[in-house]
């Protein structure tokens, strides 16, 4: 392999790089998922409600999903070392913050800075690894990027059981803190300004459109579940965001140099790519929000237990990964998707079918099996998408890969938890039963709690299928057959 040099012509260590992307993208990836099995801690805590609580992953999503189509401007702006040293000095300032929290407000305000700062490395790291190596050599280094992405926010529900069993939830935020300032301190090493520069002023009228339009239709989405569908709030901000967001694409299809360049997606490879990789996360992320409460509310399990119970696909995903990676690089991402779309789907049918009395061990290998098939099939997918695109558009594909599938797994959580409310809530029996036939009112009530789990992983299943069909679609071409050209124009989509 050629020597690695940077956008001044210097060499530098491409290992330590990579090493040094990966421990601070994981730490960010980390603290997604990391509040999950605190919430009752912290309630008690603060004294707040589930609602109010439940801003911490609400508000965290938001400013996340915001940030992610302005990071495309902020790649081409700023080089690429001091972008991800102010990006991870905001996340230790949030963190901080967080674990200094002395009241519920502070500490919102702490994990709002921690999105500004995800927000930026998320899609930085994508696209440094997809510039970095050569397209024969990017499903090995995406499957690394996969193994954090998809390992990191995995375990981050178990971890934070266990911390908050042995430990106070400051905690939580205090074992990140050495290990972000050491990421910090050899980021001034190690890092290096990798990616063309464009002189380009931000265009703030596209700024703001994007920040309302994706802010308002996260925030509907994520009021779903606490609201209802019917909830003229959740209804309001959907339509508020649809059509901020239609503004906004019609004046980035307008622009001669857009904000965000929505133009990749009439290249079919890469839209195809985008669209299987929104599908796959809405059937990870819905299951993975869903199973941990069928665990604690139909089958008594603690939080820290349910968490352990998926940290076997977690880690499935952590192995498969990288082995992916590499067998994408020798046969490209069709047969990749298909094999792992159809273990999505096979592995999630039996959930469908789950009782209060099903075996733990059947649950934790039928959730492996469908974790090894999301490695198989999302990053080799998203590789695929990307290479289609030449070298000049990654920063502006990434950004539109992460803006479509950050939406798309809120409408996704959305969906699968409003069914599983309104199936339950629909076949509970009546009250006047509890007076007067106790037992059958518990048996009864029990029932209905199941069948709103099973229709809600019902519903995993058709996004898995949809999927598994679309993945017929994908390209069969091998990255050894690609050809860098910076020179490339972007497929069907003319300036």
């Amino acid at each position: 392999m050629a020597k690695a040099l940077d956008a001044n012509g210097k060499e530098y260590n491409r290992a330590l790089l990579v090493a040094l992307l990966l421990v601070g993208t994981f730490c960010t990836f980390l603290n997604q998922t990391i509040l999950s099995t605190a919430f009752p801690t912290l309630m008690k805590h603060f004294d707040i409600t589930a609602s109010t609580v439940q801003w911490l992953t609400t508000g965290f999503m938001m400013v996340n999903g915001i940030m992610i189509p302005i990071s495309a401007w902020l790649t081409g702006r700023f080089n690429s070392k001091l972008l991800y040293e102010m990006a991870m000095i905001t996340f230790f300032i949030g963190t901080l913050t967080c674990y200094l929290a002395p009241n519920f407000g502070t500490l919102l305000i702490g994990r709002l800075i921690q999105a500004l700062g995800v927000g930026v490395t998320m899609p930085l790291l994508q696209t440094l690894m997809l510039t970095i190596f050569p397209a024969n050599r990017r499903g090995a280094a995406m499957g690394l990027a996969g193994l954090v992405i998809g390992l990191a926010p995995a375990i981050g529900p178990t971890l934070s059981g266990w911390v908050i069993d042995h430990y106070r939830w400051e905690t939580l935020f205090g074992m990140i803190l050495p290990i972000v300032g050491v990421v910090i301190v050899a980021g001034f090493f190690f890092m290096r300004s990798l990616l063309p520069l464009r002189n380009e002023k931000l265009d703030w009228l596209s700024a703001l459109l994007s920040t309302i339009g994706f802010g308002s239709l996260l925030y509907g989405f994520s009021e779903v579940g606490e609201k209802g569908w019917s909830s003229p709030l959740v209804l309001g901000s959907m339509v508020v965001g649809v059509i901020f967001i239609v503004l906004f694409g019609y004046r980035q299809l307008h622009l001669k140099n857009p904000f965000l360049e929505l133009r990749v997606l009439k290249n079919p490879e890469f839209s195809i790519a985008a669209l299987l990789s929104s599908l796959s996360m809405i059937a990870m992320i819905g299951v993975e929000m869903v199973l941990p409460l069928y665990l604690q509310t139909v089958r008594g399990e603690s939080a820290f237990h349910s968490g352990l119970t998926l940290l076997p696909g977690a880690l499935m995903m952590g192995i498969m990964s990288p082995i992916t990676g590499q067998i994408f690089d020798r046969i490209g991402a069709r047969r990749l998707a298909i094999t792992g779309l159809f273990l999505l789907t096979a592995g999630t049918i039996p959930f469908a079918f789950v009782t209060k009395t099903t075996p733990h061990v059947y649950v934790i290998v039928l959730y492996a099996i469908r974790m090894a098939g999301i490695a198989m099939a999302m990053m080799p997918i998203t590789t695929s998408g990307m290479n289609a695109l030449p070298l000049r558009l990654m920063s502006d594909g990434t950004a539109v890969n992460n803006t479509i599938r950050q939406v798309a797994s809120s409408m996704g959580t959305a969906i699968m938890i409003s069914i599983l409310t309104n199936v339950t809530n629909d076949q509970k029996p009546a009250h006047h039963l509890l007076s007067q036939q106790p037992l059958q009112y518990k048996n009864s009530a029990l029932d209905a709690v199941v069948n709103g789990y099973h229709a809600a992983f019902w519903v995993a299943v058709v996004f898995g299928a949809i999927g598994l069909v679309v993945s017929f679609f994908v390209s069969s071409r091998v990255p050894h057959s690609i050809k860098l050209d910076e020179t490339d124009t972007l497929k069907g989509a003319g300036k």
